[in-house]
């Protein structure tokens, strides 16, 4: 299998870009530590300021109607929640708490076909600029999955889903909207690095968890993406240790089916794209926007996630 060969769209700026989400022509992202979302139109080959101020937006999805949401983090310890942009300009705030206790630092969203929204809520020092640093403005005792119900009166309920992970971070529905995977992602030795699959139950709970590939001591997934196979494409490992920064294709049982150097040292998204989405498009904690050209199919989802 010929190796993917990467190519360089917008150099770093110095930390975390991340978010990466097609809206059917271009390519949205976000520059983490500058509260900004970006856009990469290949028909110009040029980058462009999609939004400003966005209070450390991180990850980035649309719905069915074109809608797009993010998890944002906080340019201060009060604006930690998850957002829908309107096509009006305005924002609105889908959750911003927990039982009377403000989110950790939002991280990954998506949205399933029936209206529910899905975010991780992990607390990861230093994401969300220098306030995230000190680990007294974390007020929940976990780091959990939740889904967002929409209610007949424009709120949204909110529910935990997870009761077994330690900052999770990337997340996706498999093809079947029966199963989602979910990125255990661990900083501390005594955490889990681990690629896990939730089955979807008929109310909407997950049920028990089955590790699909567990990382051991390395760095583990940040964001990741399904192909029209079922596989799921993420970004995982860095410059430290273990095999080093890859992009990995996991069958949906998980087996590892092929990976790919990124020649960078660690990636944190990917989102495919262009005419006939082959195109993979990936960020890095540097900041660096990169493009290959796969052997792979985006799967277009009803969500366009």
């Amino acid at each position: 299998m010929p190796n993917w060969e990467f190519e360089v769209l917008d150099p770093a700026y110095g930390n975390v870009s991340e978010g990466n989400a097609w809206d059917g022509s271009g390519l949205l992202f976000t520059r983490i530590h500058q509260s900004k979302i970006m856009r990469f139109d290949p028909a110009t080959n040029q980058v462009s300021l999609w939004r400003d101020d966005t209070n450390y937006s991180n990850g980035l999805t649309f719905d069915a109607q074109g809608r797009l949401y993010a998890c944002q983090g906080g340019a201060t310890e009060n604006f930690r929640r998850v957002v829908r942009y309107e096509t009006d300009g305005s924002v609105t705030v889908l959750a911003d708490s927990f039982e009377g206790k403000r989110l950790n630092i939002p991280n990954d969203v998506v949205v399933h076909p029936n209206g529910t929204v899905w975010f991780t809520d992990p607390f990861y020092e230093g994401a969300a600029g220098p306030w995230s640093k000190d680990r007294s403005h974390k007020d929940l005792l976990h780091d959990s999955v939740y889904r967002l119900d929409p209610q007949p009166d424009g709120t949204w309920k909110i529910n935990r889903v997870t009761f077994d992970t330690t900052r999770p971070n990337g997340l996706l529905f498999s093809l079947d909207y029966k199963t989602l995977y979910v990125a255990q992602s661990g900083r501390e030795q005594s955490e889990f690095r681990q690629l896990r699959a939730y089955p979807i139950n008929a109310d909407n709970s997950l049920g028990m968890a089955q590790v699909l590939h567990d990382f051991g001591a390395h760095r583990g997934i940040d964001g990741m993406r399904l192909d029209t196979e079922g596989n799921i494409i993420a970004c995982c490992g860095w410059e430290v240790s273990g095999p080093g920064p890859l992009m990995y294709v996991f069958s949906p049982g998980g087996g590892v089916v092929e990976t790919h150097a990124v020649p960078r040292t660690r990636p944190t998204n990917c989102a495919f794209g262009g005419d006939d989405l082959t195109d993979l498009y990936v960020t890095t904690i540097e900041g660096f926007l990169l493009r290959a050209k796969t052997n792979r199919v985006g799967r277009t989802l009803q969500s366009r996630q």
